[in-house]
């Protein structure tokens, strides 16, 4: 065996291999476990990628280095770009020194004409899932800007089938797929949060992957702020993603001695989304800080009353929530000063002394008396100019110009990198935390930031007002430990792993309409546990779409999320409150196996059939719900697969569905339900079960026990 130094690392740890060749440096694969290499394996295997010179091109072919750059030859987006004295100047990494561990390396690269290091941290967790972070550190002695600082992560050369994500609000991450051509691909946000068109996932795979299927490999940005992920394919042999944070020029400037990090990126991969998935989540639920207990049913009263808030109103809520289990009561926008609608108010955090004449203790305490939790809204960031604290600081608001930028919902974006607007916030939120017995904040954040400047002529804030978000949380979490809080952004229009590092849950989106949640749930689920997206009934008439759903059709598609409800339970007669009573019951069952099991999504041929579970980790039980959307090509229709389960383990197969089966005619029951049906795990993976007749929009739930 050669003494000499190595010419490669080979990162390994949850199935993945990661193999850096360090005469470039680059990362040569990321990808299924490639089993003990030898340093002779190794060497070769980084002879192996190194391309040939061609005819037309430079005359040493251009690699794609952990940090490619234009200096260096290569022809596509670099990883690193700045420069000093207002030019982007050329910059050329090299591997100065590595410092490799069992699953994972910082890798030190230097460029010493231009005066700057660049530290590479790379890991690879037990779940197999991969992160990268950029450190730049500026030696020079004047200051450096730096513009662009992306991991790059590189893709095998056949994944020529893009998956990403988009929509709007009411419409969060909805999919779409096309064909991975040479060229670039790029996604990239610039609301000051990612926004609801944003995609929370960027993949690339084998042609026609699937859920269950098809190697695919995918990329997450955990940053809150503006940000830019892409896909790119050269005709030099190389595909790749990359992401980091979107900067504008100037916004990221590092004196002598200063230093900057991207954001982490993620990187997972699996022969199928499932897989890819479960990495994000099993990566997710190891952190120390993620929740452990069963998450608290909850009734959020936005949709039940508004801004109409009557103490005997909402106790009569109160008290209807807590008797059909409800654990979590949460009083939503209007409690504060001058907040009768959302044209006032904002940003006034203080009691309103006309509609709370004694405080929040009279519901506060009714509700905790009832053995429920207590939680309070707030939009920390925002501000209506119609308010006592604009009107006394309007330096506080984030601009550009000397007008106020475009306004949306009345509102406007309080600059949180402003130390007193910081402290003023601060101080709000302490006083309401530490007078009221507060478990929960839903953390509210309903718009984009348009022109987000320091002041009138000054540069962009985006960058330090994210990061002073991030602190405010992290304050406020040290000061009142076991608090709870949820990001919600105009619903899902902040959804990332950096916000959501700090927060319990996420909104996933203010339509609460199942059949536009389907879609909006599966692809949220491709990053975020599901444990952590809040998931809620909702009433029979829609408010965001004006559909009319059945309790049957809402509460399947709640299920396997973090279960709450939106509804004012008090107009519900007493048979239909305790029907709501066995949804609530039902979720208590299933949320450990929400909390801790592994998602299967079904990749089904009907567009109209939604099939989807929950298994538990040991595989003893599952639940899967079967939803149609429209109605089917075959009438009965085709048996359904319930994968995921031990193939030779035995279950029983049965209906749970509160309120019966619906759509059963007397006449023609469906046969396995009115049996003691036991099929194995692999008969229910590889044969199936019939799927109920129902009408569109009506779903069941199956319960399947070893």
């Amino acid at each position: 065996m050669s003494h000499s130094a190595p010419t490669a690392l080979h990162l390994r740890n949850g199935g993945t291999s990661v193999v850096v060749d360090l005469t470039a440096p680059a990362l040569i694969h990321w990808g299924p476990d490639l089993g003990d290499l030898s340093p002779e394996d190794l060497s070769s295997m980084v002879v192996a990628a190194q391309p040939q010179r061609v005819s037309g091109g430079i005359d040493q072919t251009p690699r794609l280095t952990l940090v490619p750059t234009a200096a260096a030859g290569w022809p596509g987006t670099p990883g690193f770009e700045g420069g000093r004295g207002g030019v982007v100047q050329g910059t050329v990494f090299s591997l100065a020194s590595a410092e490799p561990r069992s699953t994972g390396a910082t890798l030190h690269l230097v460029d010493e004409q231009r005066a700057i290091r660049l530290r590479v941290e790379l890991d690879v967790g037990a779940a197999g899932l991969v992160t990268q972070r950029l450190t730049v550190v500026n030696d020079g002695v004047d200051d450096l800007v730096v513009q662009t600082l992306q991991p790059t992560f590189p893709l095998p050369w056949d994944a020529t089938e893009i998956l990403d994500t988009t929509g709007r609000h009411l419409r969060e991450r909805s999919s779409q797929r096309h064909a991975f051509t040479f060229g670039t691909h790029v996604r990239e946000s610039r609301r000051g949060r990612p926004g609801a068109d944003a995609t929370l996932l960027l993949a690339a795979g084998r042609p026609g992957f699937g859920f269950e299927n098809g190697r695919v490999h995918g990329i997450h940005v955990a940053w809150s702020g503006n940000q830019r992920v892409l896909a790119e394919r050269l005709p030099l042999g190389e595909a790749l993603l990359a992401g980091g944070e979107l900067t504008a020029w100037g916004e990221i400037v590092l004196g002598p001695g200063g230093e900057v990090s991207s954001p982490t990126v993620y990187g997972s991969w699996g022969e199928g989304l499932d897989q890819l998935a479960a990495r994000f989540h099993d990566a997710w639920r190891a952190r120390p800080q993620h929740p452990a207990r069963p998450r608290p049913i909850t009734l959020n009263t936005w949709e039940a009353v508004y801004f109409d808030h009557r103490l005997p109103k909402l106790l009569e809520l109160a008290d209807v929530a807590a008797g059909i289990g409800v654990e979590r009561f949460v009083l939503d926008d209007g409690w504060f000063r001058h907040r009768r609608d959302d044209t006032a108010g904002l940003g006034d955090w203080y009691v309103d002394e006309g509609v709370w004449p004694d405080g929040l203790s009279p519901l506060a305490d009714h509700v905790v008396g009832l053995g429920m939790e207590f939680g309070l809204w707030f939009e920390p960031e925002m501000v209506n100019p119609d308010s006592d604290v604009a009107r006394a600081h309007p330096e506080w608001i984030l601009r550009g110009r000397d007008e106020l930028p475009p306004s949306a919902r009345q509102q406007q974006v309080l600059n949180l990198a402003n130390a007193d607007a910081y402290a003023y916030i601060l101080e709000r939120m302490t006083e309401v935390l530490r007078t009221y017995p507060i478990a929960y904040v839903k953390w509210d954040h309903n718009r984009d930031l348009v022109d987000a400047a320091t002041g009138p002529g000054g540069g962009s804030a985006v960058h330090a007002h994210t990061l002073a978000v991030y602190r405010l949380i992290d304050e406020l979490k040290a000061v009142f430990p076991g608090l709870e809080i949820e990001s919600c952004a105009s619903g899902g229009a902040r959804v990332d792993l950096g916000i959501l590092d700090r927060s319990d849950r996420i909104w996933t989106s203010d339509c609460l309409d199942p059949v536009e949640r389907l879609e909006t749930q599966r692809y949220t689920a491709l990053v975020v546990p599901p444990e952590m997206m809040g998931m809620h009934l909702t009433t029979p008439h829609v408010h965001s779409t004006g559909r009319t759903v059945s309790l049957a059709f809402s509460g399947a598609v709640a299920l396997f999320g973090h279960f709450g409800i939106e509804w004012d339970l008090t107009t519900l007669e007493d048979r239909d409150r305790a029907l709501v009573g066995e949804w609530v019951a039902l979720a208590r069952r299933v949320r450990p196996l929400v909390a801790t099991g592994r998602l299967v999504t079904v990749d089904t041929t009907d567009p109209g059939l939604d099939v989807r579970g929950v298994v538990a980790a040991d595989r003893d039980r599952a639940f899967f719900t079967i939803a149609q959307t429209q109605t089917l090509i075959a009438s009965p229709a085709g048996r359904v697969r319930l994968p995921g389960l031990d193939p030779d383990r035995s279950y029983r197969v049965r209906l749970v569905t509160p309120g019966g089966v619906v759509q059963e005619p007397a006449q023609s029951p469906l046969p396995w339900a009115h049996h003691d049906t036991v099929l194995t795990g692999r008969q229910l993976a590889e044969a199936g079960i019939r799927p109920p007749v129902q009408n569109p929009q009506q779903a069941v739930v199956v319960e399947l026990t070893a």
